[in-house]
């Protein structure tokens, strides 16, 4: 079964005329790229449609937050484990048919959990949930740096990574709409159901690597040979020098603590404007929304700045990004109630997030690192980001659950301590990203 996902043998190249050649290749990589953003969108749909679901899950007595954050936990732990392994295989699989597994399988556990309300249940489906999410990443940038050359990496880069704020965006509007006119186990069902059809389109629009059509590698197409590996070593030993190099950990630890503040808002945002600040879901999730919007304006634009403006360099725009990104947490969490400010705050968090995210979450270690072992780099990255996702599901639901009060009958929540633990991580997440500000890629 295991070879049927392997990619495909190298085919000899196609001969004729060079025109029909770039015509063949410019269509299947658009498609690729296409299939990518699209479905990676998709994958957040199936991930983020939980963060609208938590309130009313408290609100019904059915989970408390701490159970919340045990599940959140439990989530992050088998994603960040599932995006180390998924993404290390992605350098040898046939990544059309890798990428659209995992999306049929996470719709099918979404449609399964909801058909249950008990807590047990839920936290082995969401875990599950979680390993078939880790399908998503690695596959998406293997197939992207099999497609498309170093010199257009950090702008397509940045395009694909606005997959994931469509999502989110479209989770927040959308599966608020559908829990409010039904209930929460439809905003579990639904958009299972449209992200099955969604990955059987992907089966059939999105292609292996170039060569196993007979066309040229990239570097050929493009001739951009920037990468000077030497071809005669294997790409288990190119995975081996990643996971020794200490630029691609302390990268990973900048991403861990920059995933803790970005999931903390993702997570508890709605949660956080419901309790402490008076909003309504619908309210919530329109100003989570917003944020998404200005996600893609960040993702967008942080790889044409750092390729246009500083020479292919992502040191200076990730420290400027790192230290806005700080601030806007601190506003949305420490200004006093307003929907100015708060719309304010999650725009600049949007924008900031869409491309630190993009930065530490992969993009500066695969500049880094051998283009064969672009996955490893990436399963590197995941392993500790999600760790830190994991580590704050389980820290925040604990601080959020011990400061709860019971109030004329009713249960209120304090995030005062949660907010620090969330402002501190945004914090030291650029102070680690400046400690690798001159490393240069390894060949």
């Amino acid at each position: 079964m295991l070879k049927y996902f392997l990619t495909g043998p190298v085919l000899p190249l196609i001969e004729g005329d060079k025109d029909k050649i770039a015509a063949l290749f410019n269509n299947r990589r658009w498609k690729v790229f296409t299939s990518i953003t699209l479905g990676y969108a998709l994958f957040y749909v199936l991930r983020l449609n939980f963060s609208v679901i938590k309130k009313p899950l408290m609100s019904a007595g059915i989970l408390n937050a701490q159970q919340l954050g045990v599940m959140g936990s439990v989530f992050f732990a088998t994603y960040g484990i599932g995006k180390f392994v998924n993404s290390f295989l992605a350098d040898r699989m046939n990544n059309k048919k890798f990428f659209a597994l995992g999306l049929f399988l996470s719709s099918i556990v979404s449609v399964l959990m909801g058909f249950t309300n008990e807590y047990l249940p839920l936290v082995v489906l969401w875990g599950i949930n979680g390993w078939f999410q880790s399908f998503g990443a690695g596959p998406c940038i293997v197939s992207l740096n099999q497609w498309f050359s170093q010199r257009e990496r950090g702008t397509f880069y940045g395009i694909w990574f606005t997959s994931h704020n469509l999502g989110a965006a479209f989770t927040y509007l959308a599966t608020a709409t559908i829990v409010g006119a039904y209930s929460w186990k439809m905003g579990f069902i639904m958009p299972g159901v449209v992200c099955v059809f969604g990955s059987i389109l992907i089966y059939f629009f999105m292609s292996d690597r170039p060569e196993t059509y007979g066309l040229p590698n990239v570097s050929d197409f493009k001739n951009d040979h920037v990468e000077t590996v030497a071809k005669d070593k294997s790409i288990s030993s190119l995975q081996w020098e990643v996971v020794k190099r200490p630029a691609v950990w302390i990268l990973g630890l900048s991403s861990l603590c920059c995933y803790i503040a970005r999931y903390a808002i993702e997570s508890w945002g709605i949660i956080y404007l419901t309790e402490a600040k008076g909003y309504s879901t619908i309210g919530a999730s329109g100003v989570l929304g917003v944020m998404q919007f200005a996600g893609i304006f960040g993702a967008l634009t942080c790889g044409l700045v750092s390729d246009r403006f500083f020479n292919h360099k992502r040191n200076v725009p990730a420290l400027i990004y790192g230290v806005l990104y700080a601030v806007s947490i601190a506003l949305f969490l420490w200004a006093p109630a307003s929907p100015m400010v708060d719309m304010g705050s999650m725009v600049l968090y949007g924008f900031t997030m869409g491309a630190l995210v993009c930065y530490l979450g992969g993009l500066m270690a695969v500049d880094i690192c051998p283009k064969r072992a672009t996955g490893a780099a990436m399963g590197m990255i995941g392993l500790l980001s999600y760790g830190g996702a994991a580590a704050q599901e389980f820290i925040s639901g604990y601080l959020i659950n011990s400061q709860m009060t019971i109030v004329n009958g009713k249960k209120v929540y304090d995030f005062a301590l949660a907010g620090d633990f969330w402002v501190g991580s945004a914090v030291l997440s650029f102070i680690l990203a400046a400690m690798v500000w001159n490393v240069k890629a390894k060949d």
